[in-house]
């Protein structure tokens, strides 16, 4: 019934690998269906997954993406992804890199649509850019889930809804998980099992949520074979050292950034005669270091 052992140690659906491989695989297929309904609201009753792995031959990107890509019975176009490292995509804050590139890979979709034998283009099929992250965008609004589309930057009025980008903010689940399983809607059941399945802690809820809905009993079933493939866990293992690695020589490299800002201004203040006991208290840098500068 895909319930997770209680002890199990589970690969976390919030790694975007183990979730391209949960909503790829050919019995993932009614699973997806019901997730994108739960976002786009209304019922898809098709899917087709598109792969959208670049050559080996290309060296300017990377060879693997893990985004879904797949398009609906309607024709409208979807691109999933999964966003949990912070490090990466925070930009002051604001996460202006991470909207950035929803927006560049939603273009992209949009106009990667064949244009011979389309004559009106409000014709083309319509786009989503859907992106689960594992932190929060926005702060100052209280709902995990935010859309937008092109409105009219006083009035509100919908220039088009030809394109749109949807984020599902899995860090704001905490008042989710206090409701009745039963009250959740399907998009808060997968939500759950995204941000919590390799979580012992919340197991026991988890697998409440995967008792309710067959497709994620059919997800939980994948995420258990996954969790057990050794060759996915040692490549669990590798990308993890790494993102580790390089996120650490990040703070590395800001931290060594920002004293040896502290320690141009001190010398600044130096040149202007300021008391070293000033220039400790104004810099945070230790009297040692800044007589060494002296």
């Amino acid at each position: 019934m895909g319930i997770l052992p209680i002890d199990a140690d589970i690969l976390p659906p919030s790694d975007d690998r183990v979730f391209k491989l949960l909503m790829t695989s050919p019995e993932a297929e009614p699973g997806l269906m019901k997730l994108i309904s739960g976002i786009i609201g209304r019922n898809v009753t098709g899917v087709e997954v598109h792969g959208n792995e670049l050559p080996i031959t290309d060296t300017e990107e990377k060879s693997e993406r893990f985004d879904v890509n797949c398009k609906i019975d309607d024709g409208s176009q979807i691109n999933l992804e999964m966003q949990a490292s912070r490090m990466q995509e925070d930009m002051g804050g604001e996460h202006l890199n991470l909207k950035g590139k929803s927006v560049y890979y939603l273009c992209d979709l949009h106009s990667s649509q064949p244009s011979k034998g389309v004559r009106r283009y409000d014709r083309l099929a319509r786009t989503y850019q859907i992106t689960f992250c594992s932190y929060t965008m926005f702060p100052n609004r209280a709902e995990f889930v935010n859309a937008f589309s092109m409105r009219h930057d006083t009035t509100n009025e919908l220039l088009t809804n030809a394109i749109s980008v949807v984020y599902v903010e899995l860090s704001k689940l905490s008042k989710i998980l206090e409701k009745p399983v039963d009250d959740m809607t399907v998009l808060e059941k997968w939500s759950v099992f995204f941000e919590y399945a390799d979580n012992p802690t919340y197991r026991e809820t988890v697998n409440k949520v995967i008792e309710s809905e067959e497709v994620l009993q059919m997800a939980g079933n994948l995420l258990m074979s996954i969790s057990k493939d050794e060759h996915e866990r040692a490549v669990f293992r590798s990308r993890r050292k790494f993102q580790t690695d390089y996120d650490s020589d990040v703070a590395t490299a800001e931290d060594r950034g920002r004293r040896e800002g502290r320690a141009e201004i001190a010398r600044n203040l130096l040149r202007r005669n300021r008391p070293i006991d000033e220039i400790v208290e104004d810099t945070g840098l230790s009297r040692k270091e800044v007589e060494a500068l002296m």
